[in-house]
């Protein structure tokens, strides 16, 4: 998980939210010729889907869920307000009837089909994998081990190519793959192409895995934090008795850090000593940060680049090559919970994976106390490759406040800064740290902090101009945020807030920020990063955005497996994603540019069917272009996005 922040346009220098103009009211002002109704809107996307069959019949929505389609689809402005959600209980837009309660905050209720329900025969791993070796559970295993019943249950192929195949000369998921005709041989042997397979071509482009040594390590809570625990100890004036099991991370000779400090390499743990938890308290003098500094880190200078923010549900690693193929510098991981990483959770540990594309990578985490955030800093400093470790002080999620952790941590200095010093001493990359203009709406506390997180030893601050508070109403505040840049100063501090155009992140560095970070921008148009870089407007026709989705999907099927699990899975997390990319209205349609991130289309017909099917808000019309990439979805198929909005319905 992480938070999903993103960038957006700045009007009349972006303070509040003065940039919404009579005229606009929240609507993207489209030519008049491509204007429509929304009976008429509907009526042709129906008339054309019916010319060629689709299964978004069978996908009904949840019962109470079938709330009507507002009369236009526009952010109500209340006292300029307009709402725009990306996180957690953000508003939706829509404007409602006055006897209809609006829909707002997470869908925390949606029904979620595991994969695993697709596929209740699934055929053994032993031999999926061809091994010579017989399944280690026996007669105990509870999967399929005759292939060929199991071929009789397996869904029709969903095409004639598979792009691990063709990517990598050899599919691991065998009959098991939902696209297996193009790999498998007469007598169902899996066929290799010995030539691309020879050539390195291999999955091990993602990095960061969980080794499942290190895994059952963390689970039976035999991992030594010898360095965290050391450094501690400095900030403690607490020490409770009580030991608790410990164990060294691996046999074999310490190593050196380049810190001089030793370490233990990953690997199977022997039993070793206990030692005592410590619980850290009181704030650190002077003397105690030159001890914790004893060596230099690495160095990060990312001034000017574009970083792509770690978003909620949708920052994951395919989403991410997209974006990178479209020019973005610095990439970072969803938000990582300590906690889950410390206990070896293996859907936590994913959020950390790196493609070798990444260049310039990062990861975020997310906690609120200091011994958990060193020990998961020490762990990941010798198990990832990573150029830099973020910390979430912006997530405003009850779920993450309430525990003390993201925006909490703004209001908690002490805690804060034991945090920041504590990741320091273990880390040998940069620290920085995201936050928000502060807790309460008209409370900033950033431009009191950010001297403070200087100090501390961040390397570089992301500032997102609004309060936990507002969560995506109002714009970014980025009159306020030219005021952090000179309290951070000689710090390095990024923008972030509100920008969908190039004319908006040039204003943004208008302010003097170090570089800019954009999310829900990237969300709608991916291909804003070139636009920012060529000093343009892309006029992106429907069949190249449909390429990028089928660049997507392909990368998906990389990532997740091209099985029925696999393939379930990509299309899930490209229907989250196309729940934005509706949002999007194409430059060609507009009467002035650019498109602000707080206008929402009204109904219009675009220059073909196809961008016409992507303009809809209905998820059933998202499922459509889903299986036009995917094939059909399985027999009692349901999808309802994150975030409510009675467009949805």
């Amino acid at each position: 998980m992480a938070e999903g922040t993103a960038a957006a346009p700045l009007e009349n220098g972006g303070g509040g939210d003065s940039g919404v103009g009579a005229l606009e009211r929240g609507v993207a002002p489209i030519k008049p010729q491509y204007l429509t109704t929304k009976e008429q809107f509907h009526q042709f996307l129906e008339a054309k889907g019916q010319e060629k069959p689709c299964r978004e019949t069978e996908v009904g929505e949840p019962a109470g869920n079938d709330l009507a389609e507002p009369e236009a689809k526009r952010i109500r402005l209340e006292d300029g307000q307009t709402a725009d959600g990306q996180t957690e209980e953000a508003a939706e837009p829509g404007e409602q009837p006055q006897t209809q309660k609006r829909a707002r905050g997470q869908n925390k209720g949606r029904p979620h089909v595991k994969p695993t329900h697709y596929d209740k025969n699934r055929l053994c791993p032993s031999l999926i994998q061809e091994s010579a070796a017989k399944c280690f559970f026996g007669d105990r295993c509870r999967f399929l081990h005759d292939v060929g019943r199991y071929l009789e249950t397996k869904p029709a192929d969903l095409g004639p190519r598979c792009v691990l195949f063709e990517t990598f000369g050899r599919c691991p998921y065998g009959v098991t793959c939902r696209f297996a005709g193009a790999h498998l041989g007469p007598e169902g042997q899996n066929l290799v192409q010995e030539e691309l397979a020879a050539c390195g071509a291999q999955p091990s482009s993602v990095r960061n895995g969980l080794d499942k040594a290190l895994q059952q390590q963390l689970r039976k809570r035999e991992v030594r934090f010898e360095q965290a625990e050391q450094a501690l100890r400095r900030f403690s004036q607490v020490q409770p008795p009580g030991p608790t099991p410990a164990a060294a991370v691996a046999e074999g000779a310490p190593r050196q850090d380049n810190c001089g400090a030793q370490q233990v390499p990953a690997g199977l743990g022997t039993s070793a000593p206990p030692s005592s938890p410590v619980r850290t308290c009181g704030p650190l003098t002077d003397e105690d940060v030159v001890r914790l500094h004893p060596c230099e880190k690495k160095r990060l200078d990312i001034r000017g680049k574009l970083y792509l923010a770690p978003l909620t549900t949708c920052g994951n690693l395919p989403f991410r090559r997209i974006c990178k193929r479209f020019g973005a510098d610095v990439t970072c991981g969803e938000m990582a919970v300590c906690t889950n990483l410390l206990q070896g959770q293996m859907s936590e540990w994913a959020l950390l994976k790196r493609h070798q594309c990444e260049d310039i990578f990062g990861i975020q985490l997310e906690g609120a106390f200091p011994d958990t955030m060193t020990k998961c800093a020490e762990l990941l400093s010798r198990t990832v490759e990573v150029d830099f470790v973020d910390i979430n002080v912006g997530c405003p999620i009850d779920l993450v406040y309430k525990k003390g952790g993201g925006c909490a941590l703004m209001n908690r200095s002490t805690k804060f800064q034991q945090i920041v010093r504590g990741m320091n001493q273990v880390l040998d990359v940069p620290l920085t740290v995201k936050i928000r203009t502060g807790v309460q709406e008209r409370v900033n506390l950033a431009h009191r902090l950010l001297p403070e997180l200087r100090d501390w030893g961040v390397a570089l601050v992301t500032l997102h101009g609004r309060s936990r508070e507002q969560r995506y109403t109002k714009l970014a505040d980025w009159q306020y945020i030219e005021e952090c840049v000179k309290a951070a100063s000689p710090m390095p501090l990024f923008g972030n807030g509100d920008i969908l155009s190039f004319e908006d992140a040039n204003r943004a560095m208008q302010t003097g920020v170090a570089g800019i970070m954009i999310a829900r921008g990237a969300l709608l148009k991916p291909w804003l990063f070139t636009e920012i870089k060529e000093q343009r407007h892309w006029d992106i026709s429907s069949s190249e955005r449909l390429d990028v989705l089928r660049d997507f999907t392909n990368y998906g099927l990389e990532h997740w497996g091209s099985d029925t699990q696999g393939v379930e899975k990509t299309r899930r997390f490209l229907l989250e994603w196309l729940s934005f990319l509706c949002r999007y209205v194409p430059v060609g349609l507009l009467e002035r540019l650019p498109q602000r991130i707080n206008e929402r289309p009204p109904y219009y017909l675009g220059r073909d069917y196809l961008e016409t099917l992507m303009a809809s808000q209905k998820a059933a019309d998202w499922i459509r272009i889903s299986e036009m990439l995917l094939g059909p979805v399985p027999p009692n198929f349901a999808f309802l996005p994150k975030h409510k909005a009675n467009a949805y319905k």
